[in-house]
């Protein structure tokens, strides 16, 4: 007899509607693991986040050194390195199979899923569970300018940050199309959830064989209506009003557009449009990298100053244990041997 147990990821870019899917799921009766993040003032009604799955997640994408919101293609080589150990994924699959003593029909949702996506389906095959994602597409300038409102900006100016979150985008959401593709999955329009709930939802409840949402009641259905609101749509915000520079912005629209288009079809076709996407957009990504490369040169230069400057208003010649290690090891490894020869602490040949 095939297995009962059933596990949804809710994944794709932070403010694209996942909270509001998550929440929707859990209403209707699958079980959100326990204890949640607690909702704030970004999130009045709550993320739908375990605080067990975001905490291990902060640890791997750290351990990573990767960012939430990366926009480096490599990364997701460096996560999948970071989480491909056996030790974690016994750790994932104990944790799993406990939440599974609970309840049959799990919903994890957390916008740094999509990072460990085969962490969690083998550990979801190890519990004999079945995996089904549900990725919300959010149009990007939206999706950007939502995080703009609500986290801040990022770097020296807005432009900068929204420069940056639009190429985080663009990169999460087409490698958590790569990575879904080929499982029970499904792409849902956040317009779509608000207008009218009940279609997106109990359409996943059947493609996924969802008991919890084929069966329920009535009282569930309307506490859904009350929890979802279409005035939580509180950003909509064109390229007009993000700073992004004409090339990036293009792919930015195409990419969404495959992915629209996958949401009515996920056919071969559309896949391959998505790969065509990610390749040119690892080729602008290289591009702009090398065009950024004397920056990062001369931020290493700022950075090998301020350890040196550091270390010598040290006093006893124990300045250098006293630079953040960030710091020091952005020092080129012959900034170093100069440092280490200012206070007579110059190691062997060879042991950089």
């Amino acid at each position: 007899m095939s297995s009962s147990r059933r596990v949804v990821f809710v994944v794709g870019s932070g403010r694209s509607g996942t909270s509001t899917m998550a929440g929707t799921l859990r209403t209707l009766g699958l079980h959100v693991p326990q204890p949640e993040v607690v909702a704030d003032a970004t999130n009045p009604k709550g993320f739908g986040e375990p605080r067990w799955v975001v905490d291990l997640h902060h640890e791997l994408l750290r351990r990573s050194n990767v960012q939430v919101s990366d926009a480096r293609p490599r990364a997701w080589l460096d996560t999948g390195t970071t989480s491909g150990d056996h030790a974690t994924r016994e750790r994932v699959t104990a944790w799993l199979e406990g939440q599974f003593a609970v309840a049959d029909e799990l919903v994890i949702k957390d916008p740094r899923a999509s990072w460990f996506l085969g962490l969690w389906r083998a550990a979801a095959d190890r519990c004999d569970a079945t995996s089904s994602y549900v990725t919300m597409l959010r149009p990007v300038t939206e999706v950007v300018g939502s995080k703009q409102t609500y986290y801040g900006q990022m770097g020296a100016g807005s432009d900068q940050g929204a420069v940056t979150r639009t190429a985080a985008w663009v990169n999460m959401m087409l490698h958590t199309e790569r990575a879904t593709r080929g499982q029970q999955r499904a792409f849902v329009r956040y317009g779509d959830l608000l207008d009218d709930w009940t279609r997106p939802v109990f359409a996943l409840g059947e493609a996924f064989d969802l008991a919890g949402v084929k069966t329920a009641m009535a009282v569930d259905i309307a506490e859904v209506h009350r929890f979802i609101d279409p005035s939580l749509r509180r950003v909509t915000m064109t390229w007009d009003d993000i700073g992004v520079p004409t090339r990036l912005r293009e792919l930015a629209d195409e990419t969404w557009q495959a992915l629209d288009a996958i949401a009515g079809d996920d056919s071969t076709k559309h896949q391959e449009w998505c790969d065509q996407l990610r390749t040119a957009y690892a080729e602008q990504y290289a591009e702009a990298e090398a065009f950024a490369h004397s920056t990062v040169v001369a931020q290493r230069r700022t950075a090998a100053a301020e350890a040196r400057r550091q270390a010598s208003e040290q006093p006893g010649g124990s300045g250098a244990d006293r630079v953040p290690h960030a710091i020091r090891a952005m020092v080129p490894p012959a900034a170093r041997r100069k440092v280490r020869r200012a206070l007579g602490r110059e190691r062997p040949q060879g042991s950089d």
